[in-house]
């Protein structure tokens, strides 16, 4: 039977985790917290979800890569070097990576970027992301991923056409940019809406987590998935089939 490890188990993306593979009929073969051995923890289980920390996602990638076990990136605020780090793992095992694990959410990018193909650069996009009190990264991984579907459609590097925290007088908005707005406050599980405005009208793309429930869902589904593949790197977008 396929077992799950979880990486970040005492948080509460963990106990969400915890909770959905019990109502999934998946084992949970396992957790740690921020002490504890994800080498120990790999060699026990079939597959790691971790959601932990960045500053934990290198060693947990070295012990996925030593017991030769599969594992789902959840966690967010990576960097460039993070991301070197995935697609070096991923010569090894089977990696996802994602900024979101919400079945919904990879529906929405898919939706953005076909919007953004479609649409011209005379069509302005903003992203706008909302999350509880607690989170400390901003924007959120899922508005940078939505950022990138956008960018994608529009053939685009998202680094060097993003605006981020504007304030003062800074000037007329740049032809082609995709903005980013982040909110914070409460206990809001996550909302994202993708508006593309252009001369007298306007449409928005957007999606509202009611709970974190729906995120651990669809880690748990992507983490079955990801235990039958081989070596290599995989988005959610393959979870589902779009």
């Amino acid at each position: 039977m396929t077992s799950i490890g979880i990486i970040g188990n005492a948080g509460r993306m963990g106990h969400a985790l915890v909770t959905a593979a019990d109502e999934a009929g998946v084992l949970v073969g396992g957790g740690i917290d921020k002490d504890g051995d994800p080498i120990v923890l790999a060699r026990t289980v079939s597959v790691l979800l971790d959601f932990s920390s960045p500053g934990a996602l290198v060693a947990n990638l070295g012990a996925a890569v030593a017991a030769s076990k599969p594992i789902l990136v959840g966690t967010t605020g990576l960097e460039d070097h993070h991301h070197q780090a995935i697609d070096d793992a991923a010569r090894h095992v089977a990696v996802l990576q994602t900024g979101n694990t919400s079945l919904g959410i990879t529906l929405l990018a898919r939706l953005v970027k076909e919007a953004a193909t479609r649409l011209g650069d005379d069509w302005d996009i903003e992203i706008v992301e909302a999350h509880h009190r607690m989170k400390v990264d901003a924007p959120s991984g899922t508005a940078k991923m939505l950022g990138e579907a956008a960018a994608a459609g529009r053939g685009i590097s998202l680094a060097t056409n993003s605006e981020r925290g504007r304030d003062g007088l800074t000037g007329a908005r740049a032809k082609g940019a995709i903005g980013f707005s982040s909110l914070r406050g409460g206990t809001i599980a996550g909302d994202h809406s993708v508006l593309f405005a252009t001369d007298n009208e306007r449409i928005t793309l957007s999606h509202h987590a009611e709970n974190r429930s729906i995120f651990a869902r669809g880690a748990i589904q992507a983490a079955m998935w990801l235990a039958r593949q081989p070596a290599g790197r995989y988005s959610m977008d393959q979870v589902i089939g779009v």
